[in-house]
């Protein structure tokens, strides 16, 4: 049995160092924001947000809302300051709190974002029959959420929090949302599932996509020690812009106003406005038995 424990003590010795050659872990700090408290500040600014809802019918009343954001400040404040930590920077709980109220103000400003997601969703898909349904029961909606919060977190400079939120409604959803990429007003995802849009992607208003989008990068820059550099390497998507399923938008390529990228495309150039790029119809078919 001493064999045995000594055994077990050495291996959990070796799984306690931080000297990976393949990567250097940064020590753990004394405070790391708190998955449960982060899903809880998500839900209560669900509330805050729709609270004919999500909330209780008190929280439509000024002193039940006033309450509601008095919870989100204090859930969001924790792990702001967590947050600001959590690469062992010291830092004073002032200038979280600081950060925890800007991000408040621009609630309302959120909130009008997600309205016009919502009306767009609402508008382009005969299937939605009213706003309450789009709210309830569409997958962009919860993502369009956790990004317009992360993406305000992200402009505040506050770390990790943002890729946290985002990651959330991605695996919830599906839709895979870099907080950093730029997206306008109704905007809106028909189905959702595998939409993934990157980091430095920038999108216009009113543009719709559909299941399976992928707005990524086509290739990488790297420096003079081989690794990738973050610079612009996602689609530029202009205003009134529609891209059908399981298409594919790759490289810092620009998809001109008012175009519509058709199925299945894989486009690696630049397209006009009003442009119309779709796949080229079969030449053959079967004409006997089965198939297609």
């Amino acid at each position: 049995m001493n064999t045995l424990t000594n055994t077990l003590r050495d291996i959990s010795a070796k799984l306690n160092r931080n000297d990976v050659p393949e990567c250097e872990f940064i020590p753990c700090p004394d405070s790391l924001p708190n998955m449960d408290s982060i899903k809880e500040l998500v839900g209560v600014a669900k509330a805050v947000f729709f609270p004919h809802i999500f909330g209780d019918m008190k929280d439509m009343r000024e002193d039940g809302m006033n309450k509601q954001v008095e919870h989100l400040f204090t859930l969001l404040n924790s792990q702001i300051y967590s947050s600001l930590c959590s690469d062992n920077k010291l830092v004073e709980p002032q200038t979280a709190t600081d950060l925890t109220l800007a991000f408040i103000g621009k609630l309302p400003e959120i909130k009008r974002l997600l309205a016009t997601d919502i009306k767009a969703m609402l508008d382009s898909d005969p299937a939605a029959i009213n706003c309450s349904e789009v709210i309830f029961c569409y997958p962009a909606v919860l993502a369009m959420l956790h990004y317009r919060m992360a993406h305000e977190l992200l402009m505040l400079q506050i770390p990790l929090l943002p890729r946290i939120i985002t990651e959330l409604a991605h695996s919830a959803t599906g839709i895979d949302i870099h907080p950093a990429a730029k997206i306008g007003e109704y905007f809106s995802i028909d189905h959702g599932t595998g939409v993934v849009i990157g980091e430095t992607c920038v999108i216009g208003n009113r543009v719709r996509l559909y299941q399976g989008v992928t707005l990524g990068a086509k290739g990488f820059v790297y420096d003079d020690h081989g690794l990738p550099m973050n610079v612009p390497r996602h689609p530029i998507i202009e205003d009134n812009v529609v891209i059908y399923s399981n298409s594919t938008i790759l490289g810092r390529i620009t998809i001109g106003h008012d175009s519509v990228i058709g199925g299945n495309i894989w486009q690696v150039f630049s397209v006009p406005p009003h442009s119309r790029i779709v796949q080229k119809k079969a030449i053959t078919s079967f004409t006997d038995g089965g198939g297609i």
